[in-house]
């Protein structure tokens, strides 16, 4: 009986590891679902909710300002202090931030109307989950075999943005009717825990982590930053990722209020549009990991990525030119942008074999540059959308994914032979 037991394991562990997952990670995806359904269940509702207690636009918006530059900050930290201390104990170090600063956020900020504490309090609390969540995307690019490495980051980002976008915000909807917001944001603690505990006692890296000296990780820390000089095209990588989320970022700034107010769409139906592109981005990922490793990273990036944004991004403002109001027209639309957006995703699996000596250094690039599109596409906006109008505001943004589309062609491996990245091997030395 013993022996068929550890025969079905090892078929399940097998079936796993084909898929990228590989067994001591295996706990660690869950862990990042429920960590970052924990992270996302505020996102829908803490503006209007901190208005409501009394609490100006301005106030609201700086405590947002000050999150999201720290959250970039932070994105970065995740991969170099990787490098330094070890993915494990930077997850662990980012679930402990989350815990305390969520009790202080919320016990001694908005339960006691304190806006200093809140200030610093939800500042301090976003350097949690990038180092808990990408400090497990370094954990992937270190201990999966590359021939499954593109499955691998896609299983990663189908569990951290269901966990962000879509899980968070339908149980939120459920549970704010009947229990309210203050209760709501303190279950969101619950979730935190959970994914944190998980990786405590569940997850174990299948090599042995080097952990520097207190005299090297200043070091190593600058070594995160001075890899695009190693490795140039790690740097390249990082443009190529600001880019793959600059419409998603840019978007808020003007494209509900065209949708709704020069179109004609209702406020409800703009929102279903906009989560069922988030939906499909979320389906996308898991997909685009799969077609990297059979068709290779560079081509679903470059042309399943860039030019499909090209188009998506266009037909995100023609198809409601063309077409109106018409609610299944702009649908397909939306649900190709997330499609597109999500076909990135092997940028994860190209970038860390770009500098393989430096995996962690380089996938703290990859996450400086998603920091460094969260600030850019609303700046983009703000910039232009006054001289260019919706309309150049939509070519604008085709213009730099075709951009992209060039430097991600730059990442293929000129030494490469044959039909580059036909398959999940060479895709990934042409990464």
């Amino acid at each position: 009986m013993t022996a068929e037991v550890d025969r079905r394991e090892a078929g399940f562990a097998g079936l796993l590891a084909r898929q990228g997952i590989v067994r001591p990670l295996a706990w660690g995806y869950l862990g990042v679902l429920l960590f970052m359904v924990g992270d996302g269940i505020e996102l829908g509702f803490l503006g209007p909710y901190l208005e409501s207690l009394g609490f100006d636009t301005a106030d609201v918006a700086t405590l947002v300002s000050a999150y999201g530059i720290v959250v970039a900050m932070a994105a970065w930290l995740a991969g170099a202090l990787a490098e330094a201390w070890g993915p494990r104990r930077v997850m662990l170090l980012g679930f402990g931030i989350w815990a305390v600063f969520e009790v202080v956020f919320l016990a001694l900020g908005v339960g006691a109307g304190n806006y200093e504490i809140m200030l610093v309090s939800y500042g301090v609390r976003g350097l949690g989950y990038p180092l808990f969540s990408y400090g497990f995307l370094v954990w992937v690019t270190m201990d999966t075999p590359k021939a499954v490495i593109g499955r691998a980051v896609g299983w990663y980002w189908f569990a951290s943005t269901a966990g962000l976008g879509v899980v968070s915000s339908y149980f939120a909807g459920a549970v704010i009717p009947v229990v309210g917001s203050l209760a709501t944001l303190w279950l969101s603690l619950a979730f935190v825990v959970a994914g944190g505990l998980i990786v405590l006692f569940g997850v174990r890296t299948a090599k042995a982590a080097r952990v520097a000296g207190a005299s090297s990780n200043l070091k190593l820390l600058v070594r995160g930053l001075t890899v695009v000089r190693t490795y140039p095209k790690v740097g390249i990588g990082g443009i190529v990722r600001i880019i793959n989320t600059l419409c998603f970022y840019a978007y808020p700034v003007f494209l509900a209020s065209h949708m709704v107010n020069d179109i004609g769409f209702s406020l409800s139906q703009w929102q279903t549009i906009w989560g069922t592109m988030l939906l499909a981005n979320v389906i996308g990922n898991l997909l685009a990991g799969y077609l990297g490793d059979k068709l290779g990273q560079v081509n679903v990036v470059a042309w399943f990525g860039g030019v499909g944004c090209v188009l998506s991004v266009l037909a995100m403002y023609y198809v409601p030119a063309f077409f109106g109001a018409n609610f299944a027209a702009a649908m397909v639309a939306g649900i190709a942008l997330g499609l597109a957006m999500a076909a990135y995703v092997p940028l994860s699996a190209i970038v860390p074999l770009l500098a393989p000596e430096r995996k962690a250094a380089a996938v703290a690039i990859l996450n400086l540059g998603a920091g460094l599109s969260n600030a850019a596409g609303p700046a983009l906006a703000r910039v232009f959308l006054g001289p260019l109008g919706v309309a150049g505001m939509s070519w604008l943004l085709a213009a730099i994914y075709a951009v992209g589309v060039l430097l991600t062609l730059m990442l293929r491996d000129s030494s490469s032979r044959g039909r580059t990245g036909a398959r999940a091997g060479s895709a990934i030395a042409a990464g």
